[in-house]
């Protein structure tokens, strides 16, 4: 309900795109993949450093923002799907501690490029793509391992920070 009141509110502003991704959800964990214009991408991280602010009491809390790409030629996702991982996935013991944030990021975007992949070819075949995505293929899901490893990372930003970097003007040295 909350992303769905969230995107009709940003449909309002008649500037903005159709919303499109995925919402993936794990017993201890969301992992969202937004497809958007700039504008609402940014309304939404604004919505979420607000829900932040709201302490213990928030829907969800400890945010982290992944990676924001601008330009993509084509969407991945033609709708806006909801997956739930019915058991935890794990990976090999210590896999993510050896590799960079950069990597496991990486590790991630394959995963979700397989999963629009599959989610494609599931609309392509079926009447009903929404049903059939309900619980993608365990393998196509990001490793509850691999999202703790990446909300405990430095490198990710909290919706406020993002922000904060995202609205201030650079400021390049004059002798540059």
């Amino acid at each position: 309900g909350y992303h769905r009141r969230l995107f009709e509110n940003a449909l309002e502003d008649h500037s903005r795109e159709q919303v499109s991704g995925l919402l993936l959800l794990y017993p201890s964990y969301i992992c969202h993949v937004v497809e958007s214009c700039s504008s609402t991408i940014h309304l939404i991280i604004r919505d979420l450093a607000s829900l932040q602010n709201q302490g213990h009491s928030a829907l969800l809390q400890e945010i982290k923002v992944l990676v924001v790409a601008h330009n993509i030629p084509t969407r991945l996702f033609p709708d806006w799907y909801v997956a739930t991982a019915t058991s935890p996935m794990t990976c090999p013991q210590g896999s993510t501690q050896s590799q960079s944030t950069a990597e496991v990021v990486a590790e991630c975007l394959t995963l979700l490029l397989k999963a629009a992949a599959c989610i494609q070819s599931l609309e392509d075949d079926s009447e009903d793509t929404h049903e059939s995505v309900h619980a993608l293929a365990p393998e196509l899901l990001i490793p509850a391992e691999t999202i703790h490893y990446l909300f405990n990372a430095e490198e990710c930003a909290s919706p406020e920070d993002f922000l904060r970097i995202y609205l201030s003007p650079s400021q390049p040295a004059l002798d540059s």
